[in-house]
């Protein structure tokens, strides 16, 4: 089959690899129709994630057809039609019974590795790094899924792969940012980053009854959707987030901030910016926190701070004085991709929210590693890109 591959940083490579194959008695194997690069890729490609090996299968967002299953998997028939989160999870543990999917305790194969790095271990993921397990990811024909017999969302009839194919975690991801900021009527949400994600917390967020949203980013493209989407935008190349936020909420902040950017965040010329890339580039830092700090300076005090950026290891200089003063709440992590896909399919059949319009490139799987580039370099107005294998 054919597949996109991990060979190093900013190198992705169309290869033909074997097919894979049951495993286990839980798995089901799956016919790709369909998968996209996520922002969280390019962290990949970029090469800020450790734990990375040169021939790993990219990707964590797809659906399909399922071809096979294993013998103890009696949720899954071969024809169902199922999209796949990227989250791997048992449904027996403790937390998945508590519903914490993304902290399931059993499916990473590589728990000691998780361990090291963070105290205890995650959820398995696909096509990310080993330290989440090393599974091959969905940028492929074909995938293995691993306790397949839980870890799926059936597809009704009626719905296309593209309205769905966002169940498997931007959607969702943006759904969780907006629910863990416990958002009233008469709140100002502000969220930083107008990409996929950002994009579903927007219509998460006036779902869920915001007075208004305010959206950071400085791309022409990204602001012009969130602002088709129903948000207020700020350029932050062109004025100061501080004084727009205060002149919006009339000098109080805005209540509830989502960070919808995470590791990589970007600033026009501030102190702070020059400091993180510096320290980055001698490997005394592995994040770059703009954002972060920005959220703790501009939020209201007793505000939440919803955190689904993902972050890979170190930040330096966060004015943790200034959160605890201002009695700000965080809230932050992997998606429990499942928790929230139920609810979230209704509203997609009840039309409330098409998700498919965020796609801005509809390409082959042999188109991916240009697509990767293009994607993080902003180019040809690239916002969310779909592969068909």
């Amino acid at each position: 089959m054919r597949a996109l591959r991990w060979h190093g940083k900013h190198d992705i490579r169309c290869d033909t690899v074997p097919d894979p194959i049951i495993e286990q008695p839980r798995d089901a194997i799956i016919k790709v129709s369909a998968c996209a690069i996520c922002g969280s890729d390019l962290h990949l490609f970029d090469g800020f994630m450790p734990g990375m090996q040169s021939g790993d299968i990219m990707g964590h967002e797809f659906m399909g057809e399922v071809m096979e299953v294993g013998k103890d998997n009696k949720t899954l028939k071969v024809g169902d039609r199922v999209v796949i989160p990227f989250t791997i999870f048992c449904g027996e543990c403790e937390q998945c019974r508590r519903a914490n999917y993304a902290a399931c305790e059993r499916s990473n194969r590589n728990q000691d590795d998780a361990a090291k790095m963070f105290g205890h271990s995650c959820a398995g993921l696909f096509g990310y790094t080993h330290i989440t397990g090393g599974y091959p990811g969905g940028q492929a024909e074909y995938v293995r899924v691993p306790l397949a017999d839980t870890t799926h969302v059936k597809v009704p009839d009626g719905l296309t792969d593209e309205q769905v194919l966002f169940l498997g975690d931007i959607l969702p991801t943006g759904w969780q940012a907006a629910v863990q900021c416990d958002i009233e009527p008469t709140d100002t949400v502000a969220i930083w980053g107008a990409g996929p994600v950002g994009q579903m917390a927007i219509r998460s967020a006036l779902l869920l009854g915001a007075k208004q949203v305010v959206v950071i980013d400085r791309v022409p493209e990204r602001l012009l959707m969130a602002q088709q989407s129903g948000a207020m935008t700020i350029n932050f190349e062109e004025e100061s987030v501080f004084e727009r936020l205060n002149e919006i909420t009339d000098g109080r902040g805005p209540e509830k901030c989502i960070d919808a950017v995470g590791m990589e965040s970007h600033a026009t010329g501030s102190i702070d910016s020059i400091y993180d890339r510096v320290k980055q580039a001698v490997m005394l830092e592995t994040d770059r926190p703009h954002v972060l700090r920005e959220m703790i300076y501009v939020c209201r005090p007793a505000g939440v701070l919803s955190i689904p950026g993902v972050y890979g290891g170190l930040i330096d200089k966060i004015p943790f004085g200034a959160s605890m003063n201002k009695g700000l709440t965080w809230r932050m992590g992997q998606t429990h991709v499942n928790r929230w896909t139920d609810d979230l399919l209704n509203r997609i059949a009840e039309g409330q929210i098409d998700p498919s319009f965020v796609i801005t490139h509809r390409e082959t799987l042999e188109r991916g590693p240009d697509m990767y580039k293009t994607f993080r370099d902003k180019e040809d107005g690239c916002i969310k890109v779909v592969l068909k294998p």
